[in-house]
């Protein structure tokens, strides 16, 4: 079994934003430097470790000798430079970029190791969300599931293409690249027009 994987440096690349906007944000709330790392970790590859171990697969950054140094050297490089240098639109486009190759990559992932599409699909936004979600309850800030900001969304889009454009028997690379562009177009045009997502407006039924 040949799991998909993404070419190393935009897989390098990927999780080293992931990992700075953990760090960034143990820098912002002016905890120490372990925490730092500790959130670097936990965004960078939290989602992909809950996938592996699902799955019963290897997990992925035990046996890869440069994602634990690179997310550490995320870190350092948070930690010793201005934060506002990492609160910008850039980072949040990058950031987006990972979310949708990471959704796609994991939705891939589990299809080769049998899973049904639809449990995929979750195994996919797992991948690209999770890690962020645990941060964020950690640190005791709001939760991108608590937010109605279109970044699930647009992670589920990407697993839900993944998933149907591979059952259709188109190629993998076409798969790869449609679905990881439609997400990443999804949560782009959310940060540009402010899409969210509506909440729930029902009132409680008189007792």
């Amino acid at each position: 079994m040949n799991p998909p994987a993404l070419p190393p440096l935009l897989d390098l690349a990927g999780t080293a934003v992931f990992a700075l906007t953990g760090a960034s944000l143990a820098a912002r709330l002016q905890q120490t430097f372990v925490t730092a790392c500790f959130f670097a970790l936990v965004t960078g590859v939290g989602g992909g470790t809950i996938r592996d171990l699902l799955l019963d697969a290897n997990v992925f950054w035990l046996r890869d000798p440069w994602i634990a140094p690179v997310i550490l050297g995320t870190a350092l490089v948070a930690w010793f430079t201005p934060n506002r240098w990492w609160q910008g639109q850039l980072i949040e486009w990058a950031d987006a970029a990972g979310l949708a190759a990471f959704s796609v990559l994991g939705t891939a992932k589990a299809l080769t190791y049998g899973v049904a599409p639809i449990p995929a699909m979750i195994l996919g936004v797992v991948t690209g969300c999770a890690g962020g979600i645990i941060r964020d309850v950690v640190a005791g800030v709001p939760s991108i599931m608590m937010r109605p900001d279109l970044y699930v969304t647009a992670a589920a889009l990407s697993a839900m293409l993944t998933a149907l454009l591979l059952g259709l028997g188109v190629t993998e690379a076409l798969t790869w690249a449609i679905a990881a562009l439609a997400g990443f177009a999804l949560r782009g045009a959310a940060m540009i027009w402010n899409i969210q997502l509506p909440a729930y407006s029902r009132g409680s039924d008189p007792g």
